[in-house]
């Protein structure tokens, strides 16, 4: 069980498993950069996250709800938790809504975050989640997630790992693919250049000579 001083931002889950590096220069060097698909997913976060409550047709829709998890060690906030009520014992029962701008992605960084979120609030309210939704902006609809036992244990791990990795300090070297092309941080990031080992001063001498 961690204490209160090592929570880690639930966001910090999805950094890593989609980019250690990326991971690394947002939560150990404390650097960020912005490009339009960062300022538009932003927008739609602060959106979702206007905090106050809903209740319509039997449904309430909490915005901005806080969350945290001593097992995980792990803190933030759901973009939209949707309680729905069970009609044999009238208990309200948490369905976690996580906004994402792009699209669906081929690793399991979103599912594990949404994940994430909902064995906080199994924490939190005694209760048992079993799914949750990703609404992805591109797509405009959302993307059923059943919380079985491989992703609870996968975000376990994983959890772990990042407080392993976050400890240790250590940013890890770029390595080029096609996710970099839309990262917010392939300028700072420099992985093309980077992960073919050339020296960085080459690399902006290079850069200017093409100005």
């Amino acid at each position: 069980m961690y204490t209160e001083e090592d929570f880690l931002q639930l966001s910090s889950l999805q950094h890593f498993i989609f980019c250690k590096r990326q991971c690394a220069l947002i939560h150990i060097e404390q650097a960020w950069s912005e490009n339009v698909l960062t300022a538009e997913g932003r927008i739609m976060h602060e959106k979702a996250h206007e905090e106050h409550t809903e209740n319509t047709a039997g449904i309430k829709i909490a915005r901005g709800m806080p969350l945290h998890s001593f097992e995980l060690g792990l803190s933030g906030k759901a973009d939209i938790v949707e309680f729905y009520k069970l009609k044999e014992n009238d208990n309200w029962v948490p369905f976690p809504v996580e906004y994402k701008h792009g699209k669906p992605k081929l690793n399991d960084s979103d599912k594990i975050q949404l994940c994430a979120q909902a064995l906080c609030l199994e924490e939190m309210m005694k209760v048992r989640v079993s799914n949750g939704a990703l609404f992805y902006g591109r797509t405009r609809r959302r993307l059923s997630v059943t919380f079985d036992d491989i992703l609870r244990q996968k975000t376990k791990d994983s959890a772990i790992k990042l407080h392993n990795f976050i400890k240790e300090g250590k940013t890890p070297p770029p390595i080029y693919s096609n996710k970099c092309k839309s990262c917010s941080f392939i300028n700072e990031c420099l992985p093309k250049t980077l992960s073919k080992n050339i020296p960085v001063n080459k690399y902006l001498l290079k850069e200017i000579k093409e100005l």
